[in-house]
């Protein structure tokens, strides 16, 4: 039942934020933003109030533009990251921003579009996006195993990772997490989820460490290796 009242309630409320999006693009940058943050915070209160799930978070954010890498165990860490971060950039898929209407809304919030096929003419683009955002103050939020991974899964970071982190320059934060035994699932089950912010990561470091690290890190949640 809570299942049930929480798809009806989110779902069928979103379409609301959706008009309200469209709306507002033509005429407002910060409009728009608006919007999307607080269609997530309505995502993190039906979560609550409705599927009966805590938040707990754990950690803390640094002052700054860091990069955070993600774990990725369901769409609650998609929809809530604007929740658990503060507007943050993030890295998405390139075929993403070819969905009508999805695309320039993403643009304009600020999302970066990774093209992983278009070699480095694409790489260069993507790059320039991300320093011109870092460059603001926002910080950037990617899932460096490139897609979600079943709770208790490790798998490797995808070789993209390292490169974005050396060119940055930027210190990244790992978050783990657990919401998919929770929220991954037709029926979802009450609980807590848990964020945990990591220590920060300095920059320039060598890519082995820099990816043993992360690893680590973003599967603090996952039990033993």
């Amino acid at each position: 039942m809570r299942s049930l009242a929480f798809y009806a309630a989110f779902y069928g409320l979103s379409v609301a934020w959706v008009l309200a999006a469209v709306c507002v693009l033509p005429f407002s940058d910060e409009g728009l933003r608006r919007v999307a943050d607080r269609w997530s915070a309505f995502h993190r209160a039906c979560v609550q109030r409705i599927l009966g799930i805590t938040i707990r978070e754990e950690g803390r954010r640094p002052p700054g533009a860091v990069l955070y890498a993600f774990k990725h165990e369901s769409f609650f860490e998609a929809i809530d990251i604007a929740v658990s971060l503060h507007r943050p950039v993030i890295f998405a898929k390139q075929e993403l921003f070819s969905i009508p209407g999805w695309g320039r809304a993403a643009r304009v919030y600020g999302a970066v579009p990774v093209a992983r096929a278009d070699g480095a003419r694409a790489l260069r683009a993507m790059l320039v996006q991300a320093r011109h955002y870092a460059s603001s103050g926002r910080s950037l939020a990617i899932f460096p195993e490139g897609t979600r991974v079943p709770h208790g899964e490790r798998r490797q970071l995808r070789s993209g990772f390292a490169g974005l982190y050396k060119a940055l320059g930027l210190p990244v934060v790992p978050v783990a997490l657990d919401s998919g035994p929770l929220y991954h699932r037709v029926w979802k089950k009450p609980g807590t989820i848990t964020l945990r912010f990591g220590e920060a990561i300095p920059p320039n470091l060598p890519r082995a460490e820099v990816e043993a690290r992360v690893h680590a890190a973003i599967n603090a949640l996952n039990g033993p290796s």
